[in-house]
């Protein structure tokens, strides 16, 4: 007799709240809707990330590795073990939960923008905020375009932040597999980058002459901006997304504060602040104007 060679169907258990759905057995960990809705909250008041239903799955992988390396046995005990302590393991819940999605001259009139903004005025220092640096492409595009711009002798710093400290160690080391940078011309691979040797073949690493200019940060959007100095031009692209209205006016606001009259704020393809025109005004293709 032949028997059926399908994958064994998930246990359902009964849930609590049973207009929510089953809970799941069949994986490593329990799982059901108030294990989501829990973290969910969570990283809304710490990161003002806002996460929506079809997520339950991204979620789970993710949370169930920091299980996992804390030695908890279920989600419960994970988060009530998590609300407890106010350590180390929030920022690795914070890590868990971010999402990083990145490549160097993205969205590429952008930068054709900063160059001509910085040409216009070659003489003055120009300070820029990168808020949400990844693991470094956005940010050292932009320092390739700013040094390409302005010369050797250009001024300009570049302060890069972002709310995932793992990838923020990426981009302050500068080093890339080869294929990471494969979409770059070869005029810039050579001026901007050093080539991996021996042990390091197949990497490269940015130029100390690009570093200089770069400083990193770990820098929580949804809390007060720790800028004393205000910015000449931000970029805060795709970050607004993973925000609802209420918080992404409060962030807005929050820019708005450590910018001059009259900087310049660079945003992604599908974000849109007309509702914030006391604050910014539409100059560009996704460049807004600080009012």
């Amino acid at each position: 007799m032949l028997q059926s060679t399908r994958a064994p169907r998930p246990h359902l258990l009964p849930s609590a709240d049973t207009d929510q759905g089953p809970l799941v057995e069949g994986r490593e960990f329990v799982w059901g809707p108030a294990d989501f809705r829990r973290i969910k909250d969570l990283i809304y008041r710490r990161a003002g990330i806002s996460l929506h239903d079809g997520k339950h799955a991204m979620v789970y992988s993710r949370v169930s590795r920091r299980l996992r390396d804390t030695g908890h046995s279920s989600f419960s005990s994970y988060l009530d073990w998590l609300e407890r302590h106010d350590g180390p393991e929030w920022q690795e819940f914070i890590n868990a939960l971010t999402t990083n999605l990145t490549a160097f001259f993205r969205e590429e009139h952008h930068f054709g923008i900063l160059a001509d903004l910085l040409r216009a005025d070659r003489s003055r220092p120009w300070r820029i905020w990168c808020s949400a640096a990844s693991t470094g492409e956005e940010p050292y595009s932009i320092a390739m375009t700013a040094l390409e711009s302005l010369g050797s002798a250009g001024q300009f710093e570049i302060v890069n932040s972002d709310i995932d400290t793992r990838v923020l160690e990426t981009a302050a080391r500068g080093v890339y597999k080869l294929d990471g940078v494969k979409g770059l011309s070869q005029e810039r691979i050579h001026r901007h980058f050093m080539r991996g040797k021996g042990s390091n073949a197949g990497m490269m690493r940015v130029k100390p002459e690009l570093q200089r200019h770069m400083s990193f940060q770990s820098v929580n959007l949804i809390q007060d901006l720790p800028f004393r100095e205000p910015f000449d031009l931000v970029f805060c692209r795709n970050v607004m997304i993973y925000f609802d209205a209420t918080t992404q006016r409060q962030v807005l606001e929050r820019i708005h504060r450590v910018m001059k009259p009259g900087g310049m704020l660079f945003v992604g393809h599908a974000e849109n602040f007309s509702d914030a025109r006391n604050l910014f005004a539409l100059r560009g293709k996704t460049v807004y104007e600080r009012v």
